[in-house]
């Protein structure tokens, strides 16, 4: 069985507000990216990593384009990374990365979310100890195993978490600080590798299955609220869903 990680792969947005919402995110993303690391991708991979996200998750190729010319131009917000962490429905754990320019209205537009559902949004530190921060790489095996990806690795002196194959899938885990360093490896090898899942997440060392009714209605109120923030980049949680 694999390790609990979140697919990330946004579903197709039935409404104009939402997909505005998926834009906001990635243009976001990319903008803070770009201004921070240089916009050209060939010589930023984070920022080749994004738009290669956003273009999977359909977001129109303007829409990419100026958030790299908005960066190009050296004005600008300035936003910063800010990580909220607490419990949520049916006492899951929950991370909330956001990236934000304005960090009071951020923290209490998070906090409402959980006062709102009945959570605790907690301490920093208070949960992410029971998760693993690792870097994750999903993609078709094509004739690989396990054993031919974790030797690969190996030889490129990448320092790996571990390696699984299932379902003729190949999913690759290693330590955040470890991406680029893991991701490098796989391309250099393999050469271009359309990845399924190619990002940093949390991982829960333990999960929670929610059954109870109420909470299952809560838990859904409280994801959405999370979810309709523009500040809010990505929501790990633990629990499983009945």
């Amino acid at each position: 069985m694999g390790r609990a990680y979140q697919n990330r792969k946004e579903s197709m947005a039935k409404t104009s507000d939402m997909n505005a919402r998926i834009y906001s995110k990635h243009s976001r993303g990319i903008y803070v990216c770009a201004k921070s690391g240089g916009t050209d991708p060939d010589g930023n991979l984070a920022l080749r990593t994004l738009i290669e996200r956003a273009k999977r998750d359909q977001v129109p190729a303007h829409v990419i384009k100026k958030a790299v010319d908005k960066a190009l131009g050296g004005g600008g917000e300035d936003f910063a990374v800010a990580r909220y962490e607490g419990y949520g429905p049916g006492k899951c754990m929950v991370i909330v990365d956001c990236l934000t320019d304005n960090p009071n209205r951020t923290f209490g537009d998070v906090r409402l979310a959980f006062t709102k559902t009945n959570c605790n949004i907690g301490t920093q530190g208070s949960v992410s100890h029971m998760f693993d921060h690792d870097a994750i790489f999903v993609f078709n095996a094509d004739g690989k195993n396990d054993e031919d990806i974790l030797e690969i690795l190996m030889e490129a002196d990448v320092d790996v978490t571990d390696v699984e194959c299932e379902d003729g899938k190949i999913s690759v885990f290693s330590p955040n600080t470890e991406y680029f360093n893991t991701k490098n490896a796989l391309i250099d090898t393999l050469g271009e590798i359309e990845f399924e899942v190619d990002e940093i997440q949390f991982i829960p060392q333990s999960t929670v299955e929610i059954t109870d009714e109420e909470d299952l209605a809560m838990f859904e109120k409280f994801n959405d609220m999370l979810e309709d923030l523009e500040d809010v980049q990505h929501v790990f949680h633990n629990a499983i869903i009945a």
